[in-house]
């Protein structure tokens, strides 16, 4: 199966960038499955319930949310009654929606996908992810009914999306991080058959200070000053992500390959 993972999309620029690219790579790349992080799509902050609605038009068949998955009111009702939309598995028990699903790709082929919130550096405390993630490995494990599995490991710290991907490994065909917006250089297979890199980096205006306007976070940095709101940098933006090949019987990755298309960065990709 060939699966494609995007990285937080980042304001206008970034749902540019998915509308611009999304449907193209989908049949250049013949996807099977595609999974978006979408939770700063709308203003940098959260992901309303009609910007939601454009990146499934555009060819995501799952979108991810993470630490501001409910910023944008109207997704408190929209998660609930839209099944590919994914909140983190350790938010709020009280939140709407779910944190794990199993989903219909290509040919009948079944993919978990799920997203965990860490706990290292974030402002929040959330619910143990290894315990969370792991219940739902238990339940769904590769070889049988699933042919793919898919963990959005959305958190700070690089060390701590490190152990998730090795905690997973051999469980699990993808744990791709998010969060930073940063892509990393790490993207490899582990031991067990596991793909993995530590952040997809983001689909949005690199020119920025990740992701936004280079002005306000600048100032703030160099006098310790806030003056004004931070806003999403608004000039072309680098689509970001991870391509993936799995094996269909066992579950595993046979190939990993990081995504870049459009904007400012190195292209990269399959092809």
């Amino acid at each position: 199966m060939k699966i494609l993972f995007l990285g937080d999309v980042m304001g206008r620029s970034g749902r540019a960038a998915i509308t611009n690219h999304l449907p193209r790579l989908r049949t250049e790349w013949r996807l099977d499955f595609v999974v978006v992080n979408g939770e700063n799509a709308t203003s940098g902050l959260g992901l309303s319930a009609p910007h939601a609605k454009l990146l499934f038009e555009a060819g995501a068949d799952v979108v991810t949310l993470g630490d501001h998955a409910f910023d944008q009111k109207d997704m408190l009702a929209y998660a609930a009654s839209e099944p590919r939309i994914i909140r983190p598995l350790n938010f709020s028990k009280a939140a709407p929606g779910v944190g794990a699903r199993v989903f219909n790709a290509t040919n009948g082929r079944k993919v978990l996908v799920a997203q965990v919130l860490g706990q290292v550096f974030m402002k929040r405390p959330f619910d143990d992810p290894f315990s969370a993630i792991d219940g739902v490995l238990r339940q769904y494990p590769m070889g049988g009914q699933i042919a793919a599995s898919l963990v959005d490991m959305h958190c700070e710290a690089t060390s701590e999306k490190m152990a998730m991907g090795h905690f997973c490994d051999g469980r699990a065909s993808i744990v791709v991080g998010t969060h930073t917006h940063v892509p990393t250089a790490d993207a490899m297979i582990l031991g067990g058959g596991t793909a993995y890199l530590t952040d997809a980096g983001m689909c949005g205006d690199y020119n920025s200070v990740i992701g936004m306007d280079k002005v306000e976070p600048l100032r703030r940095f160099i006098t310790g000053m806030p003056k004004d709101r931070f806003t999403p940098a608004a000039a072309d933006a680098t689509l970001s992500g991870l391509y993936v090949e799995t094996d269909d019987r066992t579950g595993k990755a046979t190939r990993v390959v990081m995504v870049r298309q459009g904007g400012r960065l190195a292209a990269s990709g399959p092809a």
